[in-house]
């Protein structure tokens, strides 16, 4: 029996995910505060919250380009490799952050950890040109990842929802 995979365009993860991006400036814009962010929520925040941030947001970025360019050519390896390493470093970078539960690892951590493990599996298959395992792990990856867990960090009290929506205090 064959089993079940489906077959996501890499446009329809792209419009997915300027999707998600175009919600939050909706909700954003209808609370009234999209001209004024309230980023000092920000500031003072552990350098490892830094450095997963800018490196969630260029991953994400980069992430959605590659999957509206065309894909196999000098560019699309040159752009997956940087894409890659950003990825790593967004994985490795959670490990040091924790607040969830406490001082304790919570079960988004086990993201982190399963991008450690399939994302240099999906490297060696593009390498060995396996394109549709490539392509299945890194939507897979961008899905879940950038977007899933991207999504949870604005759900209201954590850091990027007091950012955006609800300010310092909130």
């Amino acid at each position: 029996m064959k089993s079940f995979q489906p077959n996501i365009r890499p446009q329809t993860v792209a419009a997915i995910g300027a999707a998600a991006l175009g919600l939050l400036l909706i909700t954003t814009l209808v609370k009234g505060n999209l001209s004024s962010p309230h980023f000092q929520s920000l500031i003072g925040q552990p350098v490892q919250v830094y450095i997963h941030l800018v490196a969630a947001l260029l991953t994400f970025g980069l992430g959605l380009v590659l999957f509206a360019a065309p894909k196999g050519n000098f560019p699309h390896r040159a752009l997956g490799w940087i894409w890659s390493g950003l990825m790593l470093t967004v994985a490795a970078s959670s490990l040091w952050i924790t607040g969830l539960n406490g001082s304790a690892y919570s079960p988004i951590h086990l993201l982190s950890a399963w991008v450690l493990v399939i994302l240099p599996v999906a490297l060696v298959a593009a390498r060995r040109h396996k394109a549709g395992i490539h392509s299945r792990i890194m939507t897979g990856l961008f899905l879940g990842a950038m977007l899933v867990a991207g999504g949870f960090t604005f759900f209201p009290g954590r850091l990027l929802w007091r950012a955006f929506f609800a300010g310092a205090a909130g």
